[in-house]
């Protein structure tokens, strides 16, 4: 669901950003030695994510040693594009998780917790790796709004070989721990209704396209446009294709 997952997941974390404005973070060797003390480092990675204009704010060099990449050519967009395509529901699963449970806590308590689970991410080579994703809230406001995060990313390829994620809220400051949380499950696994041209014309109508722009992308005709497009509706049960948009990004259609 490649195009709608970077949309569902701009959603998800829209919930608890609202009016945030972060402010410039300040870099020196106390902050890095603040990520040597809450995270258990193996070959890692670290950044600063501004959540409310979803952008690195930061990018460590240590992501070219992990998964190949050079910091100057990631953003938010490219990242998610080389999660593995069954643990994006996954990841927005998690996410919206992680959003319930803060939405929860007192704004004072937002940098008490450390949130972990892990998720399979292509490197530069085509491979995938399981990333260990651990964050703490860097900055927020009064109102419970999440400014900028701070996020390890440690490959533990050679630890964990199934694919069962797991979300803990580990406690800091004397909080209590929360691990293997149940996940709400708002997101469902994909199912395969669609042929390889549905699939097509079905992400770029999530895109916005319409039936002229599609024939001319995929230099076919209208016609055979607009017969897939009913085809596509009968399979989904929808009528029109703001129903297909809701029901392809809730189900996980493609």
């Amino acid at each position: 669901m490649d195009l709608a997952f970077y949309s569902e997941a701009r959603k998800v974390w829209s919930r608890i950003t609202k009016n945030a404005v972060p402010t410039e973070t300040v870099f020196d060797f106390d902050f890095q030695k603040k990520i040597l003390d809450i995270f258990q480092i193996g070959n890692y990675y670290y950044y600063i994510f501004d959540i409310k204009n979803l952008r690195f704010e930061f990018m460590s060099p240590e992501i070219v040693n992990v998964l190949g990449y050079k910091p100057a050519e990631l953003n938010v967009e490219f990242f998610m594009s080389k999660i593995h395509p069954d643990d994006q529901v996954v990841f927005l699963n998690h996410e919206n998780t992680v959003i319930d449970f803060f939405s929860k806590l007192p704004h004072e308590k937002f940098k008490k917790y450390k949130v972990s689970y892990d998720y399979r991410v292509r490197n530069a080579s085509g491979q995938y790796l399981r990333i260990l994703q651990q964050v703490v809230v860097l900055q927020c406001d009064e109102h419970r709004n999440l400014q900028q995060t701070l996020g390890v990313h440690t490959d533990i390829s050679n630890l964990k070989t199934n694919n069962q994620s797991v979300l803990s809220f580990i406690g800091l400051d004397g909080e209590p721990s929360f691990y293997d949380v149940d996940v709400r499950q708002v997101y469902k696994p994909s199912r395969d209704i669609f042929t390889k041209r549905e699939k097509q014309i079905v992400q770029l109508l999530l895109n916005g396209k319409q039936t002229a722009d599609i024939a001319r992308t995929l230099s076919i005709s209208k016609f055979t446009v607009d017969t897939h497009r009913k085809n596509i509706l009968i399979k989904t049960k929808t009528k029109n294709a703001l129903e297909l948009a809701i029901k392809v990004i809730t189900e996980n259609l493609v």
